[in-house]
């Protein structure tokens, strides 16, 4: 969380004052119908549906997409858990896909992957960097796949002036409490394909069709979908952080590349590679060093000095080898619905994936501040330089 004040206690007023918490109102214009507007038209797409997590956002858009059983969704092996979560979900096996530096999925590797079942690539903007969109319409083109793109983690960012979400056939953004917007929780899917929109709009709400006419109204049959409504109460939070993003990102982008300028020449430590350096959204200052006992004596060096340095291979929940469901193939509660029965277990997971582990071992975060006065801005720098001069 970023930003939050008097703005988004206002609208959580607003809603209580109203007496309606629920996303329907006997066909009125509702803070979740007003959301969804305002998101469909900062992202420049026809349809958008608030939920009430990226996670089922990315599950609603795989339903979407007409994904199941016996299908493979390609994911990225450095993401969260949940995107690789969400093809269990609907039934599909996800099949772990190596990154490259750029801390993206490796075009190269999706190739290598796909096979006669794959179905989707779920590319994932992972600390707001774009993934390499223009190769991976191509491959998905060329093999008659769906791109849903995984942009919870960049929201508001770009690809070559595209929004990310907007680029494949649909795209997901959540809004939680780690997230660029935030509500706590919640999440939104976008899509320009009108099939996709009505078949996840069932699929997060089974019961839309006895509170919406314009359900009623749409082309594609009901069939028995779940329940990942959004609360009044979180769409007018998000309505109000929406109208911060540009504020925000402008915040973030400013203070990353001032932190960056203190690696300006230092041997052995380079920036990661940026698919688009207009568009990425300057959650992370992500550089990469010649071996990982250089990133580790960086970290140190940080510490020491008072700031607060992470490397993503100690992120957990990001890297693949510690998603145990997957890695011993515990796909459903049951093993009846279990996509992954039958396969054998991956007792050597590090054997998987290896350029991507070997990455993220290198690999430093410092995480930018939008509101940094720029005094304390030059000091910290100054710091993070000494650091990185010592690690070699």
């Amino acid at each position: 969380m970023y930003v939050m004040g008097d703005e988004e206690l206002a609208a959580v007023k607003r809603v209580m004052d109203s007496g309606n918490l629920f996303r329907y109102k006997d066909g009125e214009k509702t803070e979740t119908d007003r959301l969804e507007d305002e998101i469909a038209a900062k992202m420049g797409v026809p349809h958008a549906i608030a939920m009430s997590s990226g996670t089922a956002a990315l599950i609603c858009g795989l339903a979407g997409m007409g994904i199941g059983p016996g299908h493979e969704v390609l994911v990225p092996a450095y993401t969260f858990i949940s995107t690789a979560l969400a093809p269990l979900a609907v039934g599909a096996i996800p099949v772990l896909t190596e990154i490259d530096e750029s801390l993206t999925i490796d075009p190269a590797d999706i190739e290598k992957k796909i096979t006669p079942n794959t179905k989707a690539i779920i590319p994932v903007d992972m600390v707001g960097l774009p993934c390499r969109m223009d190769k991976i319409m191509s491959i998905a083109k060329h093999h008659n796949l769906f791109v849903l793109e995984d942009a919870c983690q960049a929201d508001g960012g770009s690809y070559e002036g595209k929004r990310l979400g907007t680029i494949g056939h649909a795209g997901t953004f959540s809004f939680n409490h780690f997230k660029i917007l935030s509500a706590g929780e919640s999440g939104a899917l976008v899509t320009k394909d009108r099939t996709i929109y009505e078949r996840a709009r069932i699929h997060h709400d089974g019961g839309c069709v006895f509170f919406s006419e314009e359900a009623r109204r749409q082309v594609v049959p009901f069939f028995a979908g779940l329940n990942f409504r959004i609360s009044e109460i979180l769409s007018a939070i998000v309505r109000v952080q929406l109208r911060r993003l540009d504020t925000i990102l402008e915040g973030l982008r400013e203070d990353k590349w001032a932190i960056m300028k203190a690696f300006a020449g230092v041997q052995g430590v380079y920036p990661n590679p940026i698919n688009d350096p207009k568009g990425e959204c300057g959650v992370v200052a992500a550089v990469l060093f010649d071996t990982p006992e250089m990133m580790r004596t960086f970290l140190t060096r940080c510490q020491e000095r008072g700031i607060n340095a992470s490397t993503p291979i100690d992120s957990g929940r990001h890297v693949y080898t510690n998603w145990e469901p997957l890695l011993q193939r515990r796909g459903a509660h049951v093993e009846s619905r279990n996509p992954l029965a039958g396969l054998p277990t991956i007792d050597k997971p590090e054997e998987l994936c290896p350029k991507t582990l070997n990455i993220l071992s290198r690999t430093a975060y410092i995480s930018p501040i939008p509101q940094r006065d720029p005094s304390e801005r030059e000091s910290f720098v100054a710091k993070v330089r000494e650091a990185a001069d010592g690690c070699a």
